[in-house]
């Protein structure tokens, strides 16, 4: 026995595992490689805490080939809602439109992708539907950082196929002119010679609703603005108005929405001639409830169409809040109030309505018995129309709320009202404020408002602050502050500053 060998019982010999290691084969020796291999093995896992026991399962390697692969394959109706779910918690948010708006239905995945790209997400605006945001929202950017003559049209095309059945309000802050060339200074020149006909006609065009509004087939709101937000240095007027190509345009886009409920448009320089067509195209429209044409140019005769508007329609809100309506478009707004049903709320606050149009206004309040909110604040009517006004009350029991607030009554008018409200049973607000009513008169009318016997208790409105200003001849008889505010703007924060101040 050489050795390095044992002997077994069988009498064989084998090699002995201490010198096992030591031992050496020749290149041609013959070795046995199952047994071998049976011999040597050795599991040595990289991780220490791994098992058998946390293994994927099946079902979970396949849902992350489904989220790996989802651009070019795309997986999830066949899911169940379990998946579903995980799948929305995985996926990329920055996979294009075309792949997941009409497949991923709204869930964590569409608040993902608002969170990535906004800071500030309130869904609640959107009917609580984090898809419909997303949505709505990528719709505004891109028409508002579209650039006419720059921006082709078929990416404004592409988003409205993804997204035409989800979007039911539009926002648009800003619309963008052309992109002007620099001018030489031989045009400069020419320019400051060019009489006062060549600079209104109309250089700028926007962007164009009729590649858009037509195919929204749930669109309901739609709020305008013709300006540009940040011009810096490139300021002109004319950025900041519409043209009438835009008004053109914008008509028969909007005759073209038939699911239109609510249009606003501010703040955008339309003057009569843009106010009448923009009415013309809007005299049938069948599902149009509430028209808002604040802060405007809007004259007397923008306020006839207007009123032609308010007989062939079903408007339940009406603002013209800030515009240039005078006695004559006052009275055919009356003419037309006089016979309409639908009518709510009818907003002409800022304007130049004295009191042959306020009178008519009262006229036609006597035939009317839908109107709730009547608001001629800070207009330049006088005690006339309180007069006027208090003879509805008598006989009126639907209005809710009336604000004449900046306007010179006098006490003639503060009596007319406080005698009415005695026999009236439905106001619940009425806004004299800054209109030389003597304080005892409005305390009397806010006292009868509060203790209305007909009037729930937990509703009635209660007075937020009163004789604000020395010598007894204001008042005020508000909801809230921010109705306050937005009555009178910053002229109200002195008078706030100094109630808060004194305790």
């Amino acid at each position: 026995m050489e050795t390095g060998e044992v002997r077994t019982t069988a009498g064989e010999y084998e090699e002995d595992p201490a010198t096992m290691s030591k031992s050496t084969f020749s290149p041609g020796a013959q070795l046995n490689v199952p047994e071998d291999c049976r011999r040597t093995r050795r599991i040595i896992a990289e991780d220490p805490d791994w098992s058998l026991n946390i293994v994927p399962c099946l079902s979970n390697l396949c849902l992350q080939s489904i989220v790996k692969n989802f651009k070019e394959k795309p997986i999830y109706e066949k899911l169940t809602p379990v998946e579903k779910d995980l799948i929305q918690e995985r996926l990329s948010p920055s996979l294009p439109l075309d792949v997941t708006a009409s497949m991923i239905s709204d869930g964590v995945y569409w608040k993902r992708c608002c969170e990535q790209r906004w800071e500030l997400c309130d869904v609640s605006h959107y009917g609580h539907s984090w898809k419909r945001m997303f949505l709505e929202r990528s719709m505004e950017n891109i028409i508002e950082l579209f650039i006419p003559g720059v921006t082709e049209p078929k990416t404004v095309q592409e988003m409205v196929s993804y997204c035409k059945n989800y979007i039911k309000r539009l926002d648009i802050s800003q619309l963008l002119p052309p992109i002007k060339e620099p001018k030489k200074e031989e045009d400069e020149y020419a320019l400051e010679l060019a009489s006062d006909n060549d600079y209104d006609t109309p250089s700028m065009d926007h962007f164009d609703f009729n590649i858009l509004l037509d195919k929204l087939t749930s669109l309901e709101e739609l709020h305008l603005v013709y300006r540009v937000k940040q011009c810096g240095m490139n300021f002109e007027w004319k950025m900041f108005e519409m043209t009438d190509r835009d008004c053109v345009s914008l008509a028969t886009a909007l005759k073209s929405c038939k699911t239109l409920k609510l249009l606003r448009l501010h703040q955008s320089h339309i003057e009569d001639k843009k106010c009448r067509l923009l009415v013309k195209n809007l005299l049938d429209h069948p599902s149009l409830r509430e028209l808002d044409f604040s802060h405007n140019l809007i004259g007397d005769r923008g306020a006839r169409a207007i009123g032609k508007l308010l007989s062939m329609s079903k408007l339940e809100i009406l603002n013209l809040c800030d515009n240039d309506i005078r006695d004559p478009g006052a009275k055919a707004l009356a003419h037309a109030l006089s016979k309409n049903s639908t009518l709510l709320s009818l907003n002409l606050r800022l304007n130049r309505v004295r009191d042959e149009g306020g009178q008519a206004i009262g006229k036609a309040l006597m035939n009317n018995n839908t109107l709730l909110h009547l608001h001629l604040g800070a207009n330049e009517v006088t005690g006339l129309t309180a007069i006027a006004l208090s003879k509805v009350l008598v006989q009126n029991n639907t209005l809710k709320c009336i604000n004449l607030s900046c306007n010179n009554l006098g006490e003639n008018g503060g009596k007319a009202l406080e005698e009415a409200m005695s026999c009236n049973t439905s106001l619940t607000e009425c806004d004299i404020r800054l209109t030389k009513v003597d304080d005892q008169i409005v305390s009397a009318i806010n006292k009868t408002i509060c203790l209305d016997p007909l009037q729930d208790p937990q509703q009635a409105p209660k007075p937020l602050f009163g004789n604000l200003l020395s010598g007894g001849k204001t008042s005020m008889h508000v909801h809230t502050l921010g109705c306050a505010l937005a009555c009178t703007g910053s002229c109200v924060l002195p008078l706030i500053k100094t109630v808060m101040s004194s305790g």
